[in-house]
């Protein structure tokens, strides 16, 4: 009978990791709203921002403080084999960041720990 027992409690527990697993993946999907927060550090880490160089290049304005409070909106979602997610971003509002790029991409559980990302 323990043995029934445990092997119930063994199976019920697995198929309740495997729920909780589809559940973290299915958090964000194409077409979701977002807000870009404050970095914690003087730069964003875990939204991929072109350097400063890339975007005078493109013709554009290197101010990060301007993409602080835009609204965004996924535009793809990918999963990878570590299991992070990375995410395509595009304005909402349909500019350019910097004036100079129309998307950046995000590594999204990271981004929303931090607070660069925000959800609506």
């Amino acid at each position: 009978m323990k043995k029934y027992l445990l092997t119930l409690v063994f199976v019920i527990s697995t198929t309740g990791l495997q729920a909780q697993k589809n559940a973290e993946q299915q958090e964000v999907k194409v077409g979701d709203v977002l807000q870009i927060g404050k970095p914690k550090a003087l730069q964003y880490k875990y939204i991929d921002f072109p350097r400063p160089n890339f975007i005078i290049k493109r013709g554009g304005l290197a101010n990060y403080d301007r993409v602080f409070g835009n609204r965004v909106v996924v535009t793809s979602v990918k999963q990878k084999k570590d299991g992070t997610i990375k995410v395509r971003l595009k304005r909402a509002d349909g500019g350019r960041f910097f004036g100079s790029h129309s998307q950046v991409a995000a590594n999204f559980r990271e981004a929303l720990k931090s607070g660069e990302l925000r959800t609506l």
